[in-house]
């Protein structure tokens, strides 16, 4: 008798033409990771020749290649037609009766190592032999049934699994990848479902799926079963979490991202093939709340790292929580399929021209820019009417919609999180997509224009219109030598993995108020007295704090994610990192704010740096800062963090800031930390070295040297004209300044705004010794290639110079 069955523990990767590529990893992670702690839930696979057999003895493999024979993909309504036909051959011809019989009894054979009882309930998987391939993933394009119950379920279940080999999006993707229809057999894996209904699933990338970062591994969470994360039906949980510190053994959770979660899905009582789950509502209390624990997201991280050993490549994995026994299982494992195949050497860059009035926003994949007319579709069976280069808007995507999304400009879809089905089609199609909008397909209007831009970090904006963008391509493959270290100034963390792709040599400005506007949004003091607000300011931070153990741990651990993203990024070149530099204005504007700032006539020149940290009322707001800081070096083992203390105007004011941070575990020295000190005064220059002998060295910031040795306001339109760091005045204190320290041997940056705007400035900066300069990242290339090639030419001069 031919085997037509094969379990799971029998199968690997070599398998694959046997049993297609998801089977074939499944039996993969049973035989070779089960010992490593990887769970993966119970099952056999149908053979792919079984499926051949089934084509050729009922006579489908002609007749489908002779309906096949000459369609046009593009047409949508003909593609329609041919697999509504084809499935319904399919459906309609009866299994071979050995082949019946043969998974009736391996059926029973599961059931009964697993308890015997009637309730158990499977998953019918389908898995192709041209499928979870490194260069083309087929991720999505035939069916799988959950929570199936009882043998003949099971049976209808597999045939409607080997009929879904000629769904319309599976039709078109083998022909827009080139693969023959017939050289593609399908396998139908029948396997043990996880109780996800009840507890939680998602998906993971063993790397940041926009910037390629390979440091991290990047999970998505949701309550119910992870169809729903798939499909992009809710907006789930995101975490990223640092490979390095997880394998250290320390807290390894970079940031934390609390998604919508309004559904889930879970079993119904229907036992009918293809309706045996639903969509549910999730309790307004459990939205509020991350789906997994900071235990399961590293759990889940370790289980990630060692499939991504194994394979040997960055790989795209679905698990699931298991709401009865806690466990945590592994669905699937197949390779990555975009950054990973991204040519290396080049970086392509989207950039905005103008701007325009936000229509919606949501989140952004794809780091691009497209434009075009608005068509909003709410069926597939509108495809026909959708055009080429239109910005495709819907509440959310699925396989069936793949033959048009390929002549999208843009996607936006009201439903989804970074791992739906638009945001993987949008990558692999190169196009950009706003995810999770919540209410575009009701904002945007059919017809109109808009610009979709995915190129301003984590969030993606529609804007009214089409307006001008550009694409920007560099070579980074082999840079000559710097006479200086490149360092950049990093703002928001969302972008930091990205950035860190250009060359570099770390952060010479990460600024603690960017992380604290964006990240945190509410004043300290609102944050520590929350119970004294106003009603309606307690209720709005009560609802964006719900999510941790109370305000202290909302802010501490918020800042320590954007500090630590950064620095992971980075490592493990030096981060230096501002503490926070609000000016009484700015902090007025926090939530919650109004109520502790004083008002200032010029608040450049008041309540800020040093002095605040000093102040007796503020004391409490920077301990919180202090210990996010401490956490990120000391626990996370992120030791590439330096700190650096803005505006000291005195001595006192130094001595006074050093002792405050060694009160709060940040001692000068200890575990190798160093404390810089912002050279932004005239004072500061004028005594440096008297400073030195406090700070580890100096951070130069021009803007505010250049403010308060010419005594200009650079944001009056009246006298900005005279706004110029290269004024001799100001040369004269920076010239100063950088001397001193290197005749203390101690370090010396810029990170004022300077160096990348005037080439002259950053050239002279080079003649005086200074060790690093800290740029706006899109000039790092352009000003790395004019030093380098500056001081190749002065080599060559003196060279030439010597020889005469």
């Amino acid at each position: 008798m031919t085997t037509d069955i094969l379990w799971f523990s029998e199968l690997g990767l070599a398998d694959l033409d046997r049993v297609g590529g998801k089977n074939a990893s499944l039996g993969e992670m049973v035989q070779n990771l089960t010992s490593a702690g990887v769970q993966v839930p119970d099952g056999f696979a149908t053979t792919a020749d079984s499926y051949r057999r089934f084509l050729a003895d009922s006579g489908l493999d002609a007749r489908i290649v002779e309906r096949l024979h000459g369609l046009d993909t593009d047409d949508v309504s003909a593609l329609a037609a041919a697999g509504q036909e084809i499935r319904g051959w399919m459906r309609q011809t009866s299994f071979h009766p050995d082949f019946e019989a043969q998974i009736r009894s391996s059926y029973q054979e599961l059931v009964d190592k697993h308890g015997g009882s009637a309730e158990l309930s499977w998953a019918v998987r389908s898995s192709a032999t041209a499928e979870d391939l490194p260069e083309a993933s087929f991720a999505g394009q035939q069916e799988t049934f959950l929570n199936v119950r009882g043998i003949e379920n099971i049976l209808l279940a597999v045939r409607d699994v080997f009929a879904s080999l000629y769904n319309d999006r599976a039709i078109a993707y083998r022909v827009h990848h080139q693969f023959e229809h017939a050289e593609v057999a399908l396998s139908a894996g029948i396997q043990r479902m996880v109780r996800s209904d009840v507890g939680a699933s998602g998906v993971m990338f063993t790397m940041d799926t926009e910037s390629g970062f390979q440091d991290a591994v990047f999970v998505t969470s949701s309550y119910g079963l992870g169809e729903a994360v798939v499909q992009g039906a809710v907006n789930p949980d995101e975490f990223y979490v640092y490979k390095p510190a997880l394998q250290a053994g320390r807290p390894a959770i970079l940031k934390r991202g609390l998604g919508e979660k309004a559904l889930q899905m879970t079993y119904t009582e229907n036992q009918e093939v293809g309706r045996t789950i639903d969509f549910v509502p999730v309790a307004a209390q459990l939205r509020n709340r991350f789906s997994i624990t900071d235990d399961d997201v590293e759990q889940l991280a370790r289980h990630a790292v060692a499939i991504e050993a194994h394979y040997g490549r960055p790989m795209d994995i679905e698990w699931g929580k298991d709401g009865i026994d806690g466990s945590l299982y592994i669905l699937q494992a197949r390779p990555e399929t975009v950054q990973s195949r991204r040519a290396a050497g080049r970086l392509s860059r989207f950039r905005l021209n103008e701007t325009g009035a936000v229509l919606a926003e949501g989140r952004a994949i794809g780091q691009r820019i497209g434009s075009g007319r608005v068509q909003i579709l709410s069926s597939i069976d509108q495809m026909a009417s959708f055009k080429t280069g239109d910005v495709l808007v819907a509440d959310m995507t699925d396989p069936d919609w793949e033959p048009i999304m390929k002549r999208a400009s843009a996607i936006v879809t009201n439903r989804g999180g970074r791992t739906c089905h638009a945001a993987i089609i949008a990558r692999e199609l190169g196009i950009p997509a706003v995810v999770g909008t919540a209410d575009a397909t009701d904002i945007l209007s059919e017809g109109i224009e808009v610009t979709v831009s995915c190129a301003e970090g984590e969030t993606g904006f529609i804007y009214q219109g089409l307006l001008d963008f550009s694409l920007e391509e560099t070579e980074i493959g082999e840079l000559p030598e710097a006479p200086v270290k490149m360092m950049m100034n990093v703002g928001t963390p969302e972008q930091a993995f990205t950035f860190a792709q250009l060359p570099n040599d770390g952060v010479g400005l990460a600024r603690l108020e960017f992380i604290i506007n964006r990240q945190i949004g509410i004043h300290p003091k609102a944050l520590l007295n929350m119970d004294d607000q106003p009603v309606e300011v307690a209720a709005e931070i009560r609802e964006r704090i719900a999510a941790y153990h109370g305000p202290r741990d909302y802010y501490i651990k918020r800042l320590a994610e954007g500090v630590a993203t950064i620095a992971a990024a980075f490592a493990p070149h030096p981060v230096i990192v501002r503490m926070s530099d609000f000016k009484s204005n700015e902090y007025a504007n926090l939530l919650g704010g109004s109520a502790y700032e004083p008002h200032e006539e010029n608040p450049m020149l008041g309540f800020r740096g040093a002095a605040r940290y000093l102040e007796p009322s503020f004391r409490d707001c920077f301990d919180l800062e202090c210990e996010a800081l401490s956490f990120v070096r000391n626990e996370m083992g992120l030791s590439n963090v330096k700190l650096m203390i803005p505006f000291v105007r005195t001595l006192e004011e130094g001595r006074g800031v050093i002792e405050l941070l060694a009160e709060n575990g940040l001692r000068r020295g200890e575990n190798g930390l160093e404390v810089i000190m912002m050279c932004e005064l005239p004072a500061n220059a004028l005594l440096a070295d008297e400073f030195l002998d406090l700070f580890d060295g100096f951070s130069i910031g021009s803007n505010d040297m250049t403010q308060l040795t010419l005594g200009l306001d650079r944001d009056s339109a009246i006298v900005a004209g005279s706004f110029d760091e290269r004024n001799p005045a100001v040369k004269k204190l920076l010239s100063m300044a950088i001397a001193a320290c290197k005749a203390r041997g101690k370090y010396v940056g810029i990170c004022g705004q300077g160096p990348s705007d005037h080439a002259d400035f950053a050239q002279w900066l080079v003649s005086e010794g200074i060790d690093s300069v800290s740029l706006n990242p899109d000039t790092v290339v352009d000003t790395w290639l004019r030093l380098a090639g500056t001081a190749a030419g002065t080599a060559a001069g003196t060279a030439a110079d010597t020889a005469s």
